[in-house]
């Protein structure tokens, strides 16, 4: 297992008065945020530049993926006022693209989709430029749930398929599945209208470049047409250990290969995750070709 940070592993911690804003922003309307909750490196940064990936429905999850920090339990009872305040921050913030994702919500008959669709739609009437990815959990597969997010329209559509087939089972554990995750996508970009279909995984789980080429052959099959690829980066003891530090030049080298594929967008580095510089996909020819509010 690798145990030292290489070199280009390293991230500052910043301050100031933008990060303090986003600070306040978030904790004055008692949202919760994936940068806090996952204890994402780029969180600085992105404070800094005053944005933050919102978390919804809460801060509890219903699964326990060995390489997440994020707690897992009981939730509470979904927060009615939530979805407005999700808009209140993205307009205090004045985003011109937010992302949204929440936790997995097993408990919830429709895996917390109304209520993903609820907070898009509170976020359209007070700041209708702004536009939207949603980052959202497998459902277990319900595909009406599916097509309740679809039906409001985000400009992009996001499911994580976050490791390759092989190691899907000791890193999502086993109420998880890589085929659940794929139709998921499927499904979503056989509706897909206008909206982009995007994926993510993360690489330093122990699996080998040819197994990183047929995931992201999967992901285009499915319709993705964006994808990210970052460094898995243990949170806490509690998860997983680190296999292997992958070098810059090998994300390159994945970059260049999903272009090679067939992707519109592809962006691969140590840093990269899902959420991160999001924007940089809508300022793309490929998504203002797409998207009409960008």
């Amino acid at each position: 297992m690798a145990s030292r940070f290489p070199e280009w592993i390293r991230r500052p911690w910043a301050s100031g008065q933008d990060f303090g804003f986003t600070k306040d922003v978030v904790e004055g309307l008692e949202l919760h945020t994936v940068c806090q909750s996952a204890r994402c490196p780029n969180m600085s940064e992105c404070w800094q530049r005053r944005t933050a990936t919102l978390m919804i429905l809460g801060n509890t999850c219903t699964r326990s993926c060995r390489y997440c920090s994020v707690p897992a339990g009981k939730p509470e009872p979904p927060d009615p006022s939530e979805p407005e305040h999700v808009a209140d921050a993205i307009a205090r913030m004045n985003l011109k693209h937010a992302v949204i994702t929440s936790v997995t919500r097993d408990d919830l008959s429709d895996g917390g989709a109304g209520h993903i669709a609820a907070t898009v739609l509170a976020v359209r009437q007070k700041c209708p430029a702004t536009t939207l990815e949603l980052l959202v959990p497998d459902f277990q597969g319900d595909l009406t749930a599916v097509d309740t997010v679809m039906a409001v329209q985000p400009e992009v559509f996001s499911h994580n398929i976050e490791t390759v087939e092989r190691l899907y089972p000791s890193v999502r554990g086993r109420r998880c599945t890589y085929e659940t995750a794929l139709g998921v996508l499927r499904h979503a970009a056989n509706s897909r209208g206008q909206t982009i279909i995007k994926s993510a995984f993360m690489v330093g789980h122990g699996e080998t470049p040819e197994e990183v080429g047929q995931t992201l052959q999967h992901l285009l099959d499915a319709g993705c047409e964006a994808v990210c690829i970052g460094q898995y980066l243990r949170p806490t003891p509690k998860q997983r250990e680190v296999a292997e530090y992958v070098t810059p030049e090998q994300f390159k080298d994945y970059e260049s290969l999903a272009y090679e594929l067939g992707f519109a967008f592809a962006v691969a580095g140590p840093f990269v995750r899902s959420s991160y510089r999001s924007d940089e996909l809508m300022k793309t020819e490929f998504a203002r070709g797409r998207v009409q509010a960008v």
